[in-house]
């Protein structure tokens, strides 16, 4: 079984992207025999980061896919129940390109994850992190790649929003999914304020609860 899992590259003036560090650490995890972890960073950027995605699942191969972005108003890890056809960036990309709000393609309004969003919020609470369903992956490149994972492919695949979390400091970007939230900040005093470390746990248990979901009876 070999299961893909994608972040994104920093974005802005940032040097960091939780998703992107969360990734970083899966490489790091040693996985059960029979299951394969592989990863791909994407770029922020509208012309290349839903074409990046495609790219990674056509070299790799894989038997399902977890896609990560950061939400910078979030305090939980939240899958997201399903992907909007819009795309909109209310600041430019990691290229300067601004984007006005526009269909993604010619699908309907919405579609739905493949994976059950419960299954993962169980999954990621059994390793004491903080998860909820979520309703709503914004317009910007999270959901555009969430939007083409799901119009593009027939694989088991879904989409996961971590916090915007910062070994050091606070987001400046990060909070495209939650404009009017508040940034999270690893000095922040809120008891709610996750670690990069806790984050790569969630996505782990995760991976190996999609892994039992799509292995076979036997």
């Amino acid at each position: 079984m070999k299961i893909l899992v994608s972040g994104f590259e920093p974005f802005g003036q940032d040097t960091e992207n939780a998703s992107g560090a969360v990734v970083q650490g899966l490489r790091g995890v040693e996985w059960d025999a029979g299951l394969e972890v592989v990863t791909s960073i994407l770029p922020v950027t509208w012309s290349d980061s839903a074409p990046a995605l495609l790219r990674a699942i056509e070299t790799h191969r894989p038997n399902a896919v977890l896609a990560l972005g950061e939400a910078g108003g979030r305090a939980a890890v939240t899958p997201e129940r399903r992907a909007r056809n819009v795309g909109h960036g209310r600041i430019p990309d990691n290229d300067g390109a601004p984007r006005p709000a526009a269909p993604l393609d010619q699908g309907p309004e919405f579609l739905n994850t493949r994976i059950d969003p419960a299954l993962l919020v169980a999954a990621i609470r059994s390793v004491s992190v903080p998860a909820e369903v979520s309703d709503d992956a914004g317009a910007f490149l999270c959901n555009a790649v969430y939007r083409a994972l799901l119009h593009e492919t027939n694989l088991p695949g879904t989409f996961i929003h971590v916090p915007a979390v910062r070994t050091q400091g606070s987001a400046t970007v990060g909070r495209e999914t939650d404009p009017d939230a508040a940034s999270s900040s690893s000095s922040s005093s809120s008891s709610t304020i996750l670690t990069i470390d806790q984050l790569t746990d969630a996505v782990a248990a995760s991976v190996k609860a999609v892994a039992e979901l799509l292995r076979p009876a036997v």
